[in-house]
Formats: structure tokens, C-alpha cells, sequence
């Protein structure tokens, strides 16, 4: 006979409500939980350890984000007002220029290729110009 005191391992994980194609909510709970549909149908499993559909080791806030070689979960951890397309989350468009990158679900400035430039700055998108200049500092 089972000791009464046994306990049982809940394994917890994130998951995000999606309600047509948006994250409406995030939690934290085990997966028989979300199975039970007390909260209703529509949530997905996400993971803080993702991001841009590389899986990071767990690391404090200041330190910098390691790969870890574990396997990414749907691209990116879900924020509210996420879109999720069956596949991955995705952040809001930052600007209507900005695409989508399908390998990664991040969002890519049109031009420059790749990221802002790394020197000088700070930088800001300008929409207008489709560029990258840089910001005045405030005081």
C-alpha cells in the first residue's frame, strides 16, 4: 500500500489561451490541468527558454542568453497579443515594413539586412525612410 504521504511530481509549464489567432493570456500550470478544459479549449504550450526558435539555458536577467541544444517550443515564448499561426508565436508587426521571418518568427527590419547597426546610437526605426537612424539621447 501506497505511504499517504507520497507525493506526487507535477511537472508545471507555461501555456498561452489563444482566442482567434491571439494570445489573450498566459499561465502557468501542469499539463492534466489544462487537459481537464476547466479553463476551457484553446491553450498552447509555451516556453520562456525559446526564443527565435533556439532553446536558451535558464540564466538571471543580467546574464547573457546561452543556446543550451534543447529543443525550442514553437519559436517564442508567447506574450499577450501574440499572433499564433498553428505553428509558432509571434510578437506584434513592430512597423507595416517589417516581414515576418518564417525560420525564426522574429521580425526583420526591409533594410539594412539583418539587425540595427551595433555602433554609435542609440538607433530607432524611421518609417518614413525605411532606415535606421540614430536617436536623440534624452536628458
Amino acid at each position: 500500500m501506497p505511504d499517504i504521504f507520497e507525493l506526487r511530481r507535477i511537472i508545471i509549464s507555461h501555456f498561452a489561451k489563444v482566442e482567434n489567432g491571439i494570445v489573450t493570456d498566459v499561465i502557468v500550470a501542469d499539463q492534466a490541468f489544462i487537459d481537464s478544459a476547466v479553463l476551457g479549449h484553446g491553450w498552447i504550450q509555451t516556453s520562456y527558454n525559446t526564443y527565435g526558435n533556439v532553446h536558451y539555458a535558464p540564466s538571471p536577467p543580467a546574464e547573457p542568453m546561452t543556446p543550451d541544444g534543447g529543443t525550442p517550443l514553437n519559436y517564442n515564448y508567447a506574450g499577450i497579443g501574440y499572433s499564433w499561426d498553428g505553428t509558432g508565436f509571434a510578437a506584434p508587426q513592430p512597423y507595416p515594413s517589417w516581414v515576418l521571418d518564417p525560420a525564426t518568427y522574429l521580425w526583420q527590419a526591409p533594410t539594412p539586412p539583418g539587425p540595427m547597426p551595433t555602433t554609435g546610437g542609440p538607433w530607432a526605426w524611421d518609417e518614413a525612410t525605411l532606415s535606421w537612424v540614430e536617436a536623440p539621447m534624452e536628458a
